[in-house]
């Protein structure tokens, strides 16, 4: 709603008295005729966040007026036959103030929405005018009682009052526009606060507060957030943290018990827990603004946001790639993709040059104010490389899921951060895992859980046929499986089986098939065994690459534990089969069935069972971030009864590697890495390299990265991944372990020796001949890793993550004698007289306790 009066403004009032009201977010300004229309332009900082309307003296040119309207002025005021002529050149009744001398003349002039009345007309029929707040009614004053001006207000009646005659300030001679707006309140609150709603310019909510009468006349004088604590009084919005605010305008709801404070943030953000705001970080273009300002300063150089602020070239180029391919979109998820990449660079160049989100929006609120259309054409050349498109190719189709396209001559780089000139924040921001967005991912998996959990198999099979494609009958294969499924070639049966038997005699070694025992005091032994966990769900993720190798991973491990219950989770093809060598590979370690599907449905048809699929009690294997984030709520939620092995992200690999060592060698493991996936992220940690030595470690990734069938997804990887060089082998663990990688390999001279200094990482490749490739498929060890820094605290998948560990305890009079005492002493201080008379009544039976004992 409007705030409860219009001030008035003229050629010669000063930027000040126009500052000074500018919360009212309003302003009417009288003029002589349109050469006094710089007062308008000269204050566009005021212009931007008000709605302005003009009145003239003198009659000026339709043409004139089209073009205010056109940029930005909300109203032009004119009396019943300036009006017409207004409507007949073709400008909206909306944009137009209707001055009436009588409310009776309202009834022949019904398509307006705003008019200007005299003072002198009847209250009743001024509020009557109004229809409930849906007209917009200003009031031109006789007189300006203080009085007369507050009824008007509280009728929510808007009075038109020369700017000299208000104030921000408690002046007994002026008027207050305070006392204005809070006239026009209502609350049924008894402590008579009014519930109040902060937003930022973009109207993203910050958060929810209170205002009181006073604090509401407080923030309109100092134009700061100011609001009133339930506890403590005035609340003076950053006075302590900082995270000032700047008021740009307040706003009322249509029924004035609600009010909204329209803000600039500073600092760290509006709420204490330092995020934007109470409901969490904001999101969408607001979000991207504030990332783009931060890496405009902040980016590392040779990054490839740093390239794109500092080479033109480069950023035009990219907006006119994704203009195009925007153009050439035509499923409704491909035009997504293509607009979302073409706000990104679009913004890049915006922010790169000082325009902000505020301004673009400033100006797509005055093309909707616009009353004049354009032509409907386009410029000559744009339509001529049309016509010649059209002429020369034939439409394809654009798939499904369309891969950003690079630019295939530009050379496959890593960004370099040189830790000896770097500081500390640009070392940080290198080592820095892409951003999980999980709160907005858990609010599209968590209905599909639910969904799955509810409706079982009937739900699985609707999700695999919207997200697979594919429509079946049932959503489970069991064993024993048709070998028809699983025919292979003999090279690849030997592959595999050398494998199993690899990774299966590694596993077997970890067993822990023994039960220990110790004796802590004479009389009591406590042991400790292993059991395998029953029923074990293995996912298999499907997407841009097959991988039976995860199969065996998961599998072997839980065969060698014992595991009576194993079942397999992997994506159909697009006929609905499996991939043979998955079901080779199931068929080996003995799986008893295979369900189809993927994502957060398989999961949660693991974890809760449906009519087909049984509930196993442990989910292992890698995923996308659906399936980590599904797998992260069924572990929470104590229905499900549910484990899993580890949180998940994206694929990585750190390379240590000093002057030594063969760039061919580093190259291939960096790109190995590289090719699961965009998201991946791949370091190379260059121990005292010469320019040289890097240069030739670059030219092989390159070269090498152009011969690979998934050079397009490389390509993306290799341009958020890193080269942090340093002097000392100290330095490169330090950062290593601050990292904490998947995969760790060490291309360094007596590699060996240095394994003593790794303390955090999944796993390690020791020297030259070590690709991580071998611990992927064939040399024994588990390539179910942690990833993004959970090296940290989590351990990869072994055969003890098959298992669950049970402890016993054999205590005898004697062991009791030796303890019984101990434990009756803590049990007294916790408070549990239970667990002390456990003890004490078998130890008064042994006749271990004097008479006396209490």
């Amino acid at each position: 709603m409007p705030f409860p009066v219009l001030p008035v403004f003229y050629a010669g009032s000063s930027q000040e008295e126009i500052s000074k009201l500018s919360v009212t977010g309003s302003a009417l300004f009288r003029l002589k005729d349109e050469s006094e229309l710089s007062i308008i332009t000269s204050n566009t900082s005021f212009i931007k966040n008000s709605t302005i309307s003009i009145e003239f003296e003198s009659k000026i040119e339709i043409s004139k007026i089209i073009e205010l309207l056109n940029n930005g002025v909300s109203k032009i005021f004119g009396d019943l036959t300036y009006s017409k002529e207004l409507i007949e050149a073709g400008i909206p009744s909306s944009r137009i103030g209707l001055k009436l001398n009588s409310t009776k003349e309202i009834s022949e002039n019904e398509s307006f929405n705003s008019y200007i009345l005299p003072s002198s007309e009847p209250l009743g029929d001024l509020k009557s005018a109004s229809n409930n707040g849906k007209k917009n009614i200003y009031i031109s004053l006789s007189e300006s009682s203080t009085v007369t001006i507050n009824s008007l207000a509280a009728s929510n009646l808007i009075p038109i009052i020369d700017a000299k005659e208000l104030t921000t300030e408690k002046d007994s001679s002026k008027t207050s526009i305070s006392d204005l707006f809070i006239n026009s309140l209502t609350t049924d609150r008894k402590d008579g606060l009014f519930t109040t709603l902060v937003t930022d310019i973009h109207n993203h909510s910050l958060g929810l507060v209170y205002s009181s009468k006073e604090s509401i006349s407080e923030a309109i004088r100092t134009k700061t957030g100011v609001y009133q604590s339930r506890r403590h009084g005035l609340w003076y919005k950053g006075a302590t943290s900082g995270a000032t605010q700047e008021l740009i305008k307040l706003d009322k709801d249509c029924d004035g018990d609600c009010l909204k404070f329209v803000v600039k943030q500073s600092g760290v953000g509006f709420c204490h827990l330092e995020q934007d705001s109470c409901f969490g970080d904001i999101s969408g273009l607001t979000r991207l603004e504030k990332t783009l300002t931060d890496r405009l300063q902040n980016a590392p150089e040779g990054s490839y946001t740093k390239r794109l602020f500092t080479d033109e070239k480069l950023l035009v180029a990219k907006i006119k790639e994704e203009a195009e391919e925007l153009t050439e979109a035509e499923t409704k998820e491909d035009i997504a993709w293509e607009a979302a990449d073409l706000f990104y660079f679009a913004l890049t160049r915006c922010v790169k040059n000082g325009v902000s989100l505020e301004d673009i929006e400033r100006n797509l609120d005055l093309k909707g104010l616009k009353i004049t259309r354009r032509k409907g054409d386009a410029k000559s050349k744009f339509i001529e490389q049309q016509e010649e498109v059209k002429k020369e190719t034939k439409p394809t189709p654009t798939p499904a899921k369309k891969e950003e396209i690079e630019d295939p001559n530009e050379k496959i780089l890593m960004g370099v951060v040189d830790t000896k000139t770097a500081s500390e924040e640009e070392i940080e921001d290198a080592l820095k895992r892409p951003v999980q967005k999980t709160s907005e991912i858990m609010k599209l998996v968590n209905p599909i859980v639910d969904n799955v959990r509810q409706k079982g198999d009937e739900a699985l099979l609707e999700y695999t046929a919207k997200f697979d494609g594919v429509k079946l009958s049932s959503p489970i294969i069991k064993a024993p499986f048709d070998p028809k499924s699983y025919e292979i070639t003999q090279e690849l049966k030997d592959a595999i089986d050398i494998s199993i038997e690899n990774v299966h005699k590694f596993h077997k070694a970890q067993l822990q098939d023994q039960t220990l025992h110790v004796e802590t005091q004479p009389g009591i032994v406590c042991s400790r065994f292993a059991r395998p966990i029953e029923s074990v769900g293995l996912y298999v993720p499907g997407g841009t690459a097959v991988l039976p190798s995860t199969t065996l991973m998961l599998g072997v491990p839980a065969q060698v534990a014992g595991c009576k219950n194993i079942i397999i989770a992997s994506p159909p093809r697009k006929d609905g089969s499996i991939s043979p060598e998955v079901v080779y590979i199931a068929h080996k370690i003995g799986a008893s069935a295979i369900v189809l599907a993927g994502g957060a449905q398989a999961v949660a048809a693991m974890a809760y069972g449906t009519q087909t699929i049984p509930k196993v009690d442990k989910i292992l294997g890698p995923g996308n971030q659906f399936v980590t984030a599904a797998k992260m709520y069924v572990q929470n939620d104590t229905s499900a009864l549910c484990s899993i092995d580890m949180p998940a992200g994206p694929s990585e690999v750190l390379v240590v590697a000093d002057k030594k060592a063969d760039p061919d060698f580093v190259a291939s493991d960096l790109l190995s890495q590289a090719e699961h996936g965009i998201d991946s992220q791949v370091i190379l940690i260059g121990i005292d390299l010469s320019s040289d030595d890097l240069k030739a470690i670059e030219d092989s990734v390159h070269e090498q990265a152009l011969k690979l069938p998934r050079v397009d997804i490389v390509r993306k990887c290799i341009k958020h991944s890193t080269t942090l060089l340093v002097s000392t082998v100290d330095e490169a663990f330090d950062l290593s372990n601050k990292y904490a990688p998947e995969h760790l390999i060490l291309q360094i001279e007596n590699a060996k020796n240095y394994i003593s200094k790794v303390f955090n990482a999944g796993s390690v490749f020791v020297g030259a001949y070590s690709p991580e490739s071998l611990g992927d498929y064939s040399s024994g060890t588990n390539h179910t890793l942690p990833t993004y820094g959970y090296a940290k605290m989590y351990s990869g998948v072994n055969t003890a993550t098959f298992q669950k560990f049970i402890t016993s305890q054999d205590v005898t009079p004697e062991g009791l004698k030796n303890i019984g005492h101990a434990v009756m002493s803590i049990a007294k201080v916790e408070g549990l007289d239970a667990h002390r008379n456990a003890v004490k009544i078998r130890m008064e039976k042994l006749g271990l306790l004097d008479k006396d004992f209490v």
